[in-house]
């Protein structure tokens, strides 16, 4: 490997689930597309927030429907990369099962539904896979159960992949964010409790932003990464090791 040409997706097609209003998605998209790659979105909404539209092509996507997913893949001759971006939080999971049902079928089966659709492409490919986890996939989530549930399900379920694919030549990885500075963090950050919390355990001093993602999603999806499979990588400003 040319360790110049690491980071060149030119004539790479990418696939971002779930990235049509803003934040981590999108940064994501917006950061294989600089390096060169072919990339579509996805987002459950008619049309992307305006300021994505028309600066990527766009598929509106409910990734709980198998149909829809089935009918996305057929539509894709050619994948090299595809990124599960897809989920929801919630609030009162606890309480509420059919929330929670919810927010799992989305989170984790909708990450495994596209995974299946789009394993002939990406074996074609010999692609990667990256899944987008969460620290509460490792921490206790009391106010988002079912959030931090299908979370470490993803985690999990990148494991199983990884070795599954391996003899496909399809790389399955993962990224764990932390607190990220994104529309749906919004109520958090403006909670002053909640945010001196989070700064006071962070040791970088800062909640991260949705490009400090989108960085190790370009590592794990590039030839730099070629003996990496099967890891779920902590993007938290050190939150994690504390």
């Amino acid at each position: 490997m040319d360790p110049r040409r690491a980071f060149d997706f030119g004539g790479k097609s990418v696939l971002v689930i779930g990235a049509s209003l803003g934040g981590i998605g999108t940064a994501i998209a917006a950061a294989f597309k600089a390096c060169g790659a072919t990339v579509a979105i996805t987002g459950v909404e008619e049309a992307p927030a305006e300021p994505l539209r028309g600066a990527f092509p766009y598929v509106q996507l409910d990734v709980t429907v198998d149909k829809a997913v089935e009918a996305l893949a057929a539509a894709t001759p050619k994948l090299d990369v595809l990124v599960n971006c897809a989920g929801v939080s919630g609030r009162g999971q606890i309480a509420d099962v059919a929330l929670f049902q919810r927010i799992l079928e989305l989170n984790l089966t909708g990450t495994y539904r596209t995974c299946l659709a789009f394993l002939a492409q990406l074996t074609a490919s010999r692609g990667s896979i990256v899944n987008i986890g969460s620290m509460y996939g490792h921490l206790g989530s009391p106010k988002v159960a079912g959030y931090g549930a299908g979370k470490a399900g993803i985690h999990q379920l990148t494991k199983s992949l990884a070795i599954l694919w391996a003899e496909h030549g399809i790389r399955v990885n993962a990224i764990a964010p932390g607190f990220i500075a994104t529309p749906g963090t919004a109520v958090g950050r403006a909670d002053p409790v909640h945010y001196a919390a989070v700064m006071s355990r962070t040791p970088m001093k800062r909640w991260g932003e949705a490009e400090d993602i989108a960085g190790p999603a370009l590592f794990l999806a590039s030839p730099a990464a070629s003996f990496v499979t099967g890891v779920t990588l902590n993007v938290d400003g050190g939150y994690m090791a504390v």
